[in-house]
């Protein structure tokens, strides 16, 4: 059976074409990444797949005419999502911001390969940036190009992701059926309607090895506990990876030791409250509910909510891939650092596995009624 060709664009370390990534009705010929470490982390987990390690600016058709001899119209599917720091709601929002002019390179590459559908990723905020104006040009942009294109925020905990991640996708198709999103099949515990309730931290990370400050360890504690730490650990060696802490100061170390589940800074004594930071800084994540989003600080406890509801330390590299359910035998790259960024940008694995199947399941049709 003729193989679904897919390119994989701000590829990162492979998030968001994970689930294409392993169905063979799907190949991905090749990606593009700037970033050398991720570029690197892409290539030890996608052998196969050609890695283009450069600028997207300087990538094009004509290099992938060169290599592998495909024209316009060859490729079904382009997959990506530009770097997002410039329409965060997190981060400064700078329309000005280069970061936020790369989806038009996303456009040139459509226009220059000329895929049957496309996929495109960015966070929420993408929609309200220049009171919305940005995205209805970038809504435009892509239907000049014959796109029939469709939106939705998901939120990744619907798909089974144990963390509250919402992400704006872009589904553009030159087909005639019409594209469904997929279906949630999680939600919250008191609004079960024949869903599965959401997958908490605990339930994700509870056979990883418990750990304190400056510590490290890489043996499972348990057997696998439930259904997602199988699937985690299906192709996992023996020894675990990516579980250790960095070193805080007693003073913090003791701050995070204070805090209940959940807590904030304001549970604390007021002497103890740092004299700085945001709402949602050197704050606990909960045991009994999925993490809030994660990010590239998620082991830095003066950024956003990254606390072990238990232990007296931020996320470890690990424990931040299970909450983006990325499985243990997933490899990073570089310094505790860039594994972060790796895992901090990615879009959950599961989120993408559940687009794969929209996407396969509307391609199959489209072939069916032709």
């Amino acid at each position: 059976m003729k193989k679904i060709k897919v390119i994989d664009l701000f590829a990162g370390v492979g998030g968001l074409s994970y689930g294409f990534a392993v169905d063979d009705a799907f190949e991905i010929i090749a990606a593009n990444e700037i970033l050398p470490d991720m570029a690197k982390a892409y290539e030890l987990n996608h052998p196969s797949v050609k890695m283009y390690c450069k600028d997207i600016k300087d990538f094009s058709i004509k290099d992938l005419e060169s290599d592998f001899n495909i024209k316009k119209g060859d490729i079904d599917l382009v997959v990506g999502g530009p770097p997002c720091q410039a329409y965060s709601t997190v981060g400064k929002r700078l329309s000005d911001d280069p970061r936020g002019q790369l989806f038009k390179q996303y456009y040139r590459i459509l226009q220059e390969i000329e895929p049957s559908v496309f996929v495109f990723e960015n966070v929420k905020g993408l929609l309200s940036i220049q009171k919305g104006e940005l995205f209805k040009y970038m809504i435009l942009l892509f239907e000049s190009l014959g796109y029939t294109v469709k939106h939705e925020i998901l939120n990744a905990a619907k798909y089974g992701v144990p963390q509250i991640r919402e992400r704006v996708i872009i589904v553009g198709t030159k087909l005639d059926n019409s594209f469904e999103f997929p279906q949630a099949t999680h939600c919250e515990k008191d609004k079960l309607e024949n869903l599965k309730p959401f997958l908490t931290l605990g339930e994700a990370i509870s056979d990883l090895p418990f750990i304190k400050s400056n510590d490290e360890s890489f043996i499972y504690a348990k057997e696998p506990q439930n259904e997602f730490q199988k699937i985690m650990r299906r192709n996992a060696p023996k020894r675990l990876s990516e579980h250790n802490s960095p070193k805080n100061n007693e003073k913090l170390v003791k701050l995070m030791e204070l805090l209940p589940d959940g807590g904030t800074p304001m549970d604390l004594p007021e002497e103890l409250r740092p004299k700085s930071g945001f709402g949602n800084t050197y704050c606990k994540l909960w045991w009994n509910k999925p993490s809030t989003t994660i990010t590239r600080n998620l082991s830095t406890p003066s950024s956003s909510r990254c606390i072990h509801p238990i232990a007296p330390r931020p996320l470890t590299t690990r424990e931040g891939a299970r909450l983006q359910c990325f499985p243990d035998d997933y490899i990073f790259y570089g310094s505790r650092s860039a594994k972060n960024l790796q895992i901090g940008n990615a879009v959950p694995t599961f989120l993408s596995i559940a687009l794969k199947d929209s996407i396969k399941k509307y391609l199959q049709k489209d072939k069916n009624t032709n």
